[in-house]
């Protein structure tokens, strides 16, 4: 029996456009892999063969079936070699990478800034002028009342969705007396728990965030499960990382605040059964746990979530792409979201996103209904909402974002 062949990792696949050639681009959103690679229709097709049971020879004969043509070993093993030789299978090469990635993760005593220098300028005064552009551009708005329990923004790219950024912290400035930030932010690789912390403070090119450990260690005692299981996750993730340099742009020369991060796993299992989340024992420990911390010391505090809505067309798997019917639809499911969003309604906001089994793909369900359970009712205002379209890809990315706790 022919052995065979190894698998790849978990990783991105999207459809790009180079020279008018249409391509598949594969990309390692854990950074393991620090290179992107574009291949050909066909060499993808084989990489969907390779699942750690097929060998040579099967894949050689379903590519036969698929194209009419003949594929042969020296190939597959070219693509393999390549494949392996960035990180991108399951093998001992990567196992080896992945150790040195660990060993390096931990032995910070701050979380770098990942996205510095891609996403936002890794320079503090450059940054600082980015950021202002936020808010110079937006509209007058009237003087918000009342004190900010919570906050909605997005977690996209802060070069797509900065008037979003700028809406939520004009309103986290205006509003908030809070020296904590809990932030709960979207974990788009999640591991084996759902809610998962870092002890470390963030660095930014504004300087160091520091992270409340003292709450964290009474939240850990609390928590169903183990907070720092997954804590690798936080090495990559931007959904926390945005916040923070946000935070550190409105408050770091007004007042000191700290941080307790926290990225939330996806809930996909409990929208395809139609089980609401709430009644999930990890889902409801956690919440009563995090609850029952906040409770116990008087210190002002505002929960964040960093968040995205729908994902739809091409590079999403949607063949609709950017169809204005298809968009007209997308927008209004999301109206509903923010509709129950804003009456603070988490079993309305769970029936919106699982009634056509979260058909659009809401980056941020998990985060969203987290602190729909944490902020007692209070009704949120909606301040933005927003969407990219992406010519390229024919797709999309919707966004908002909400405040709670003001009159």
């Amino acid at each position: 029996m022919d052995p065979a062949l190894p698998k790849p990792r978990s990783i991105e696949v999207f459809p790009v456009e180079v020279d008018g050639r249409k391509l598949i681009c594969l990309r390692d959103p854990l950074q393991y892999a620090t290179d992107a690679l574009v291949v050909a229709y066909p060499a993808f097709v084989v990489l969907t063969l390779l699942d750690g049971v097929h060998s040579i020879v099967d894949v050689q004969e379903a590519f036969a079936q698929r194209f009419g043509a003949i594929i042969s070993s020296e190939e597959i093993l070219e693509l393999l070699a390549t494949l392996d030789r960035h990180h991108y299978l399951e093998s001992a090469r990567f196992a080896t990478r992945r150790a040195e990635v660990v060993a390096a993760f931990q032995a910070e005593s701050l979380r770098p800034a990942a996205h510095a220098g891609a996403s936002y300028p890794a320079d503090p005064a450059e940054l600082r002028r980015y950021l202002d552009g936020f808010f110079t551009a937006l509209p007058p708005a009237p003087a918000p009342r009342g004190r900010l329990r919570g906050l909605v923004a997005p977690h996209i790219d802060l070069r797509a969705g900065g008037a979003a950024y700028g809406h939520a912290y004009r309103t986290l400035a205006d509003t908030a007396d809070a020296e904590r930030f809990v932030i709960l932010g979207t974990a788009h690789y999640g591991g084996a728990t759902l809610f998962s912390a870092t002890r470390k403070d963030f660095a930014t090119p504004l300087g160091t965030v520091a992270t409340d450990r003292d709450f964290l260690d009474r939240l850990a005692k609390r928590a169903p499960d183990d907070l720092y299981a997954d804590e690798l996750l936080h090495r990559t993730e931007h959904a926390v990382e945005f916040q923070v340099v946000m935070l550190q742009h409105v408050l770091g020369g007004r007042r000191p605040f700290t941080v307790v991060p926290i990225l939330v796993t996806s809930f996909h299992e409990m929208i395809a059964r139609h089980r609401t989340p709430g009644d999930d024992p990890r889902v409801a420990g956690f919440v009563a746990a995090l609850g029952d911390t906040l409770a116990e010391d008087g210190r002002p505090t505002a929960i964040v979530a960093g968040v995205d809505l729908a994902h739809v067309g091409e590079k999403f798997g949607d063949p609709e792409g950017l169809d204005p019917e298809f968009l007209a639809a997308v927008e209004a499911k999301d109206r509903r979201l923010i509709a129950a969003l804003e009456a603070a309604d988490r079993d309305a906001f769970f029936a919106a996103t699982a009634d056509d089994g979260d058909r659009t793909r809401i980056c941020g369900f998990s985060p969203l209904y987290t602190l729909l359970s944490l902020v007692d009712g209070a009704r949120g205002r909606l301040l933005c909402y927003n969407r990219t379209r992406d010519e390229a890809t024919r797709s999309s990315v919707s966004y908002a974002s909400l405040a709670y706790g003001l009159e």
